[in-house]
């Protein structure tokens, strides 16, 4: 399958990983060795009454609906829970872009019914179904570390974040590469019997 849309896709896919892997690093340095204020947002008060009441009609209550804090001179800690809530998916993306872009490689240089595309079908299905939670999770930990670290009233716990959705997409590239796998088996046992 030599079509010009495949190789572009390909390319495309392993600029776009390398992009995600440069903003990976780019970020966590400079993240490390900024000395600037950590900041974060949270909707633990969401329900809460505002103190000034605003100009709103008498039938209207207003509340807060999210609030913001900044640490000063934040600690290792508290920095390291600011990473992990930006890192863990431009890292997820880098990979799952990658194992993209050498599945399409290998469905231009061999053809899209065979053995390696199968097997780096099923690899990238188990990146994307296993990576989501792995990602929301750390990103969602981090989150609710940073925010209990600021405000202790509101705790910290394990949460779970980002697009979960992803897991079923993950969990269908793999059906897809088992089904493939299945194909060309038949196939080669259809070729060798002719």
């Amino acid at each position: 399958m030599h079509t010009r849309l495949t190789k572009t896709l390909a390319s495309v896919a392993f600029v776009l990983a390398v992009l995600c892997g440069l903003a990976f690093l780019g970020t966590g340095v400079t993240h490390m060795f900024d000395d600037g204020d950590v900041c974060v947002e949270t909707d633990f008060w969401q329900n809460a009454r505002l103190a000034d009441r605003l100009p709103e009609d008498a039938a209207v209550q207003a509340a807060s609906s999210a609030t913001r804090m900044c640490q000063e001179g934040p600690s290792v800690g508290q920095r390291a829970a600011d990473l992990g809530g930006e890192l863990p998916w431009l890292l997820f993306g880098a990979l799952a872009l990658l194992l993209f872009s050498r599945m399409l490689k290998a469905v231009w240089l061999q053809g899209p019914f065979t053995e390696a595309v199968a097997r780096r079908l099923s690899v990238l299905g188990w990146c994307v179904t296993v990576g989501t939670p792995l990602a929301g999770l750390i990103v969602g930990w981090s989150h609710s570390w940073l925010v209990g670290s600021m405000a202790p009233i509101v705790g910290s716990g394990p949460t779970v974040t980002g697009p979960m959705v992803l897991i079923l997409a993950g969990l269908a590239a793999v059906i897809m590469g088992k089904i493939m796998r299945e194909g060309v088996r038949m196939r080669e046992d259809v070729e060798g019997t002719i």
